[in-house]
């Protein structure tokens, strides 16, 4: 199966969740690399911001605020984008975590989770994925996450949309690949973020931001089908994944006090 990987001069490069962590600094990283960047978030506010200090660095940053939930809106943004130059890259970055709570599993929080991480993605890949299989090229990565590898306690939200993600690009890239569409998942640990810094417990391995962007930066331009970062993190979560079940059951509720 042919790898397929865009260059900036094949055209623009757009980012989901772009107003803070990963999203932000991914779109800087792009732009510095010499791409024009369109960049989608709620927060208007902070896309312009972000603009500003792209243009402070003689960077080309558009804005196209947006919420990822609103389907509709999603296609016209698509839309819009591709009115300036068409979309060659794609990071589905945006995401949400809640920690589940005794007695709210299944609430708003879960259902949240699954609208942002989930159907967020899915609003802005179907409006774009048809015109990149028009046009024989484009490269799609999606922001998953190594909770998707498999069920980690307080996380019943999060592990269960981010494994649907993984999933589903596994699925795409048989798919789209023969039609000269790139499909990559982004699998990260823990990465210092205003998501992360709701977190009251213990985050192994954890690293800056800039640091996460300087990776899936490598990634993208490789031929990798998952970008996974840090390794250690991901090769041990890969494994213990393999385990009989009582054994995994034990060990992860052993490492995180649950269980």
């Amino acid at each position: 199966m042919n790898v397929t990987r865009t260059r900036p001069a094949d055209g623009l490069a757009w980012v989901t969740g772009a107003s803070s962590g990963i999203g932000r600094e991914l779109s800087l990283h792009l732009a510095r690399g010499g791409w024009k960047v369109a960049v989608t978030a709620r927060r208007a506010d902070e896309l312009e911001k972000l603009v500003s200090q792209a243009a402070s660095e003689g960077l080309t940053l558009y804005s196209f605020p947006g919420d990822v939930t609103d389907r509709a809106h999603m296609h016209r943004l698509v839309e819009e984008i591709e009115a300036i130059v068409p979309i060659a890259l794609c990071v589905m970055n945006v995401g949400t975590f809640f920690p589940d709570d005794e007695g709210v599993w299944f609430g708003d929080a879960f259902r949240k989770t699954f609208d942002v991480n989930l159907d967020g993605t899915l609003n802005g890949l179907e409006p774009l994925v048809p015109k990149m299989i028009a046009r024989g090229k484009g490269q799609v990565a999606i922001m998953a996450s190594v909770a998707g590898y498999g069920g980690l306690p307080r996380s019943i939200a999060y592990s269960a949309s981010k494994s649907a993600l993984i999933v589903m690009a596994q699925a795409m890239r048989f798919m789209l690949e023969p039609k000269g569409v790139g499909v990559q998942v982004i699998c990260p640990g823990f990465v210092e973020t205003p998501l992360t810094d709701k977190n009251d417990f213990p985050m192994p391995f954890l690293i800056k931001v800039d640091e996460a962007a300087r990776r899936i930066c490598e990634g993208l331009a490789s031929d990798r089908f998952e970008i996974a970062f840090p390794r250690r993190m991901a090769w041990m979560l890969k494994a213990i994944n393999l385990l009989p079940y009582r054994v995994y059951f034990w060990l992860v509720g052993r490492a995180t006090g649950i269980g």
